[in-house]
Parts: structure tokens; C-alpha cells; sequence
């Protein structure tokens, strides 16, 4: 356990370097999310005004209703694929020595907008499929439906990093990503769950904190000071947040360059590191 907590906080300082030499990696996210809370207004205002959350009627979703709703995932899965693919291109070139910008990233996505919707149509059907049998199935079910989602999103994990590099489409992208985990690093991802524990614990520390802040501004009966620490939780939780995106990024990059060119040199990365995050089967 310590050695996959050293591990995970080498994995953070190494993402972190490239973000930092890098800090225009960090829009991405944020475009991302703005654009997500657009379409998001887009879908439920009019829904909200045309009755679509107050119908007690109808307990079952007509086929209208369930088209809104795939069309509803299409889109969200579409923009956080899209900003991803620009930030994961926009990766690429720095970890090769280069300085991309903003536009770069954004360039590199829109000339795979295509595969990038074929690919969020699939992940948006997978999605869907899966929350549709957890709500069908008892608690074993829900474990089991739970596993095969785990499986999918390790099977999918270098899909974006695949889509930037090669010119294959989102089908080719999926099968070789599941390839590329089963033949190089097999089944024990430390990386990803890495980044994921050291965060988990940067966001329960941050809640502890707030929920303390704001006690203490309502025990005083100061009404300005639980605001501000309401607030400043709030832009504290999107910072990390957006910090936590970007990072994760980088290093699917990192790790898609080890993949393919075991022992390249990545910025920030050692390929030591590189191989220990991501060990063979067996």
C-alpha cells in the first residue's frame, strides 16, 4: 500500500510538471464544463417549461422521451470527448518539447470531429444500456452491471489518446485500446487509480474544511462569513476539479506514448515511472 501511494504522488508531481510548464491545458476543462452547463440549460429549460419532470402519468418513458434522452447523453458525451481530445493533442505536443496553445488543441480535435461523434454515440449507448439494467436488476445485478462498467472504462481508457494519434475510427479506436491494456499492462492500473486516490483525498479534505468554515460562520450568526466560505468552497471544488481533468489527461497521453514507444522520452515522465504505474498481467 505505501509503495502505490508513493507511486500515486510521483504520478501527481510528474502530471503536475507538465501543467505547470503548460498552465493553457488547464482551459480545456473549463471550456468543456461551460459548454456542458449550456447545453445542459438547453435541454432541461425547455422540458421544465413543457411539463417533460412534472408528468406522474406515464411511470415509464415513452419512446420520445427516451430518444431526448440518448440525444441528451450524445451531446454531453460529445463535448467533454472533444475538449478531452484537445487537451490530450494539445499533450502530445508538449510532451514531444513542443509549446502548443489553446487553438492548437482545439485544431486537433475538430479535424476528428467525426470520429469523436462516432465515438460518443457508442459511448452514450453503452451508458445508457448500463444505467437502464442497474435500475432493472437487484443489488447483485447492480454489482455486476457495476464490474462491467469498470471493464469498459478500462477497455476504453486510451481510446482519446488513440483518436489523436492514429487515423482509425471510434470502433478500430476501441478495440485497440483494449488490445494495448491487455497486452502491455494487463489488468493492474495503479495510474489512474493513482491520480483518482490522491485527489479522492485533496476533495475530502477540502469538504471537511468548507463544512468547518461554514459551521463555524453560522454558530457565529456572521452571515457574510458562511457566504464567502460557501464560495470559496465552491471555486476551490472547481479548481481542483479542472486540476484533477487536466492531469488525468496528460497522463493517458504519457501513457499511450509508453505504449507505443516504450522508452521514448515524455516530459515529466520517467519511463521507470511509466512502468511501474502500469505493470504486465501475470
Amino acid at each position: 500500500m505505501a509503495g502505490r501511494f508513493s507511486r500515486s504522488l510521483e504520478l501527481v508531481r510528474a502530471s503536475w510538471s507538465v501543467v505547470k510548464a503548460d498552465k493553457e491545458l488547464l482551459w480545456f476543462p473549463v471550456i468543456s464544463a461551460v459548454a456542458l452547463f449550456l447545453v445542459v440549460g438547453s435541454f432541461v429549460i425547455p422540458m421544465a417549461t413543457l411539463g417533460g419532470f412534472t408528468s406522474a402519468t406515464t411511470p415509464e418513458p415513452g419512446a420520445g422521451m427516451s430518444l431526448v434522452a440518448l440525444a441528451f447523453y450524445v451531446v454531453a458525451y460529445f463535448i467533454g470527448l472533444f475538449f478531452n481530445t484537445a487537451l490530450v493533442g494539445a499533450a502530445m505536443i508538449r510532451l514531444d518539447g513542443g509549446d502548443p496553445t489553446v487553438r492548437d488543441g482545439l485544431h486537433i480535435a475538430w479535424s476528428r470531429v467525426g470520429r469523436i461523434l462516432g465515438y460518443a454515440c457508442i459511448a452514450a449507448t453503452v451508458g445508457l444500456l448500463l444505467q437502464a439494467l442497474e435500475e432493472r436488476v437487484g443489488w447483485v445485478g447492480r454489482i455486476v452491471v457495476g464490474l462491467i462498467g469498470v471493464a469498459w472504462t478500462l477497455a476504453t481508457f486510451l481510446v482519446v489518446p488513440i483518436l489523436v494519434t492514429r487515423d482509425v475510427g471510434p470502433v478500430d479506436a476501441v478495440k485497440e485500446s483494449a488490445t494495448l491494456l491487455k497486452e502491455t499492462w494487463g489488468e493492474n492500473i495503479i495510474g489512474s487509480v493513482g491520480l483518482g486516490l490522491v485527489f479522492g483525498l485533496a476533495y475530502f479534505a477540502l469538504a471537511v474544511a468548507s463544512i468547518l468554515a461554514i459551521v463555524l460562520g453560522i454558530q457565529a450568526q456572521v452571515a457574510a462569513l458562511a457566504l464567502t466560505a460557501v464560495l470559496l468552497a465552491l471555486a476551490a471544488f472547481v479548481l481542483l476539479a479542472t486540476l484533477h481533468s487536466t492531469m488525468q489527461g496528460v497522463y493517458s497521453a504519457a501513457l499511450y506514448r509508453h505504449a507505443t514507444h516504450a522508452g521514448a522520452p515524455a516530459q515529466g515522465f520517467s519511463p521507470e515511472l511509466l512502468q511501474q504505474a502500469f505493470r504486465p498481467k501475470g
